[in-house]
């Protein structure tokens, strides 16, 4: 599923934290960057996790809060990565202060959509890191998206605030998005030394047939990586989550750019 002006949106959401949305978010960019697709990763968590996992900061830039209160151009904010092919909107300090200024803003679910539309023809593919929450950055990212994908952390309670999230995804389609779709869960952090992850897997994808295949395995190396500024298939490709995350891509590709899955097919 494509915007009409052609990048398919996807959104990384889960209003809890802890999940593995920016890890997902950066290395599933970078995988998909790394197969040619033109991906365009927009940090929208203040905490900026995005930005720093790739060696980057916002400070003393134009950053996504630029384009949703000051109406700054998309392009203006749009920096280079270490992955050729990936381009990153970072995030910053002052988009802590966003959904509060958002509130009286005309139109101020559309504002991301309005952004990303102008300009979703340099780029296959559009990531948005969502924070940990349901607030008016995150509905920005559903009012703008194609495809939602949600990390599911492989431990107790997994499944605890997938109801209000699907809920809110089925509100959004409703009133502002008819064409955001649920693309999957992401099943992250899993441990095959233990029972709980196992049970977790299966009681995940009882409940959501849409469970991606891929499942990201709990690693070390995966969270050194960005202390490194680097995606993790940069800093250890030979990792297993990086194998993980090489998979995933393909998957994304089949599932959301089938096009291109065909011609590659070729």
């Amino acid at each position: 599923m494509t915007t009409q002006a052609g990048a398919v949106v996807v959104a990384i959401a889960n209003q809890k934290g802890g999940v593995g949305k920016t890890t997902t978010a950066i290395n599933l960019g970078a995988e998909l960057a790394t197969r040619g697709v033109s991906t365009l990763l927009i940090d929208l968590d203040p905490q900026a996790n995005s930005t720093a996992g790739l060696g980057l900061s916002g400070r003393g830039l134009p950053t996504v809060y630029d384009v949703l209160i000051n109406d700054e151009p998309l392009t203006s904010v749009v920096i280079e990565t270490c992955q050729a092919g990936l381009e990153l909107a970072p995030s910053g300090p002052d988009l802590a202060g966003a959904e509060v200024e958002l509130v009286p803003a005309m139109a101020r679910e559309q504002r991301l959509r309005r952004a990303i539309d102008s300009v979703a023809t340099r780029y296959e593919v559009v990531i948005v890191d969502c924070p940990p929450s349901l607030g008016l950055l995150t509905l920005n990212a559903l009012t703008a998206a194609d495809e939602v994908l949600v990390p599911v952390q492989c431990e107790y309670l997994a499944l605890e605030g997938l109801g209000q999230l699907t809920g809110t995804l089925e509100a959004v389609r409703r009133n502002l998005n008819p064409r955001l779709h649920l693309g999957g869960l992401l099943l992250t952090m899993f441990d095959s030394r233990t029972n709980l992850s196992q049970q977790v897997a299966a009681e995940v994808r009882s409940h959501f047939p849409e469970t991606f295949k891929t499942v990201i395995p709990r690693s070390i190396r995966v969270s050194e990586a960005p202390s490194h500024g680097l995606p993790i298939g940069m800093y250890d490709g030979r990792s297993p989550a990086a194998k993980a995350y090489a998979a995933l891509a393909g998957e994304v590709i089949e599932a959301f750019l089938p096009q291109r899955k065909s011609v590659e097919a070729k």
